[in-house]
């Protein structure tokens, strides 16, 4: 029988069982979806933390390099102190004792500022080393913890990959058996909502997508199958709890 020959209560069977497919396959994926975000944020952390430490281990070369040069500044100033005291021994005049004395004294300043700079910059290595071990251990412990989640999701998408696609060949036929009007309106109002429910029962006198109270009239309409009902507060499609004993009726009878 073509979807358009169907009588109403026969179309909201069909489009309820193909809702209660999609639902499974819903399931599905967000087991699968959390999973994959854990993953994806894992990554980026693990990226994030690999970028901290090349900087902090740059950093700690730079400062090495920074003493290399100040202990240099300290030897050639050493160096230049030994040759002026040499040359104050063969002055011929104030004037030449003078512009030694006045380099001896700079070069000494020298060595002092550099010695200085290198206690200075030598105070910083303890703290930024400890940093980097503990950002080191934190990647290792992030490195772990993603293997582990990686482990865990390829064993859900083992688990469930063979199900997943057998319910989406079922919605697929079952979908065939729904009329367009209606699956264009079950999918429009199924992308609306996270949950993706597009019909549901009438539960507690309320509509169990969005829980707003359905007149006493419109549940009465519900059980007589006359007519497609959506609940005016969110659009989603109403059945009663016995819809999906609809033409299991008719054979019983027979």
């Amino acid at each position: 029988m073509a979807a358009k020959d169907l009588t109403v209560a026969e179309k909201l069977k069909h489009l309820y069982e193909l809702q209660l497919i999609d639902s499974e396959i819903d399931e599905i994926k967000i087991l699968k979806g959390e999973l994959p975000m854990e993953v994806h944020d894992l990554e980026d952390e693990i990226a994030g933390l690999e970028t901290r430490i090349s900087r902090m281990k740059k950093t700690l070369e730079d400062i090495e390099g920074e003493i290399s040069r100040h202990n240099g500044n300290i030897e050639e100033a050493k160096s230049l102190i030994e040759r002026y005291t040499q040359q104050m021994d063969n002055v011929k005049n104030n004037r030449e004792y003078e512009a030694l004395t006045k380099e001896l004294e700079l070069q000494k300043l020298e060595i002092q500022l550099s010695e200085k700079k290198i206690r200075e910059t030598n105070s910083q290595i303890p703290a930024k080393q400890e940093t980097l071990a503990a950002t080191e251990e934190r990647l290792t412990s992030k490195r772990t913890d993603l293997e582990e989640k990686k482990v865990e999701l390829e064993k859900i998408i083992v688990k469930t990959e063979k199900n997943e696609e057998k319910l989406k060949k079922k919605s697929e036929k079952k979908r065939k058996s729904v009329e367009n009007r209606l699956l264009t309106s079950y999918d429009r109002v199924r992308n609306a909502y996270r949950n993706g429910l597009a019909v549901v029962h009438v539960a507690r006198n309320s509509c169990g997508g969005c829980f707003n109270k359905i007149p006493p009239q419109t549940q009465l309409e519900l059980g007589m199958r006359k007519k497609i009902i959506a609940c005016e507060h969110c659009g989603r499609v109403l059945v009663d709890d016995h819809i999906l004993e609809v033409g299991k009726e008719e054979k019983v009878e027979s």
